[in-house]
């Protein structure tokens, strides 16, 4: 990370670093959840913060949950909780509320994940639209 707190190119090699060492029963889906992250927009950027890959545009907004079972991403609104998170569409009821300021998807394997792609790439741009907007 920078000096700014921003990430930077050091922070997304230590991701794919944790990531070759990394040992977990639906490793080969959490790599497949990183390329969904990274490809739902462009000006994602990605580091580790809570022990786990982060992702951020303009400020957190996505962090893996790699505690079995299944493959987790958990959507916050920052590393401080800024109110409510956004209103968006799930029409695969994909996300669950674990409280009013994040929600959880959780697929039982790749398989699933991969499934629910189209989804869940919906689901990530709505949320950075609403948590990250451009300038």
């Amino acid at each position: 990370m920078s000096k700014t707190g921003l990430p930077t190119a050091k922070d997304a090699e230590a991701v794919a670093a944790y990531l070759a060492t990394l040992d977990h029963p639906h490793k080969d889906g959490i790599l497949l959840l990183r390329q969904i992250v990274l490809a739902a927009h462009p000006g994602i950027t990605e580091r580790i913060k809570w022990n786990a890959p982060s992702f951020y545009r303009r400020d957190d907004f996505a962090t893996m949950h790699l505690r079995p079972p299944g493959i987790g991403l958990v959507l916050h609104t920052g590393v401080k909780a800024k109110g409510l998170a956004p209103a968006i569409d799930d029409p695969e009821s994909l996300l669950k509320w674990p409280a009013k300021d994040r929600a959880i998807a959780v697929f039982r394997d790749s398989a699933a994940l991969e499934a629910r792609r189209a989804a869940l790439t919906a689901i990530l741009r709505q949320w950075i639209a609403a948590m990250a907007p451009a300038p």
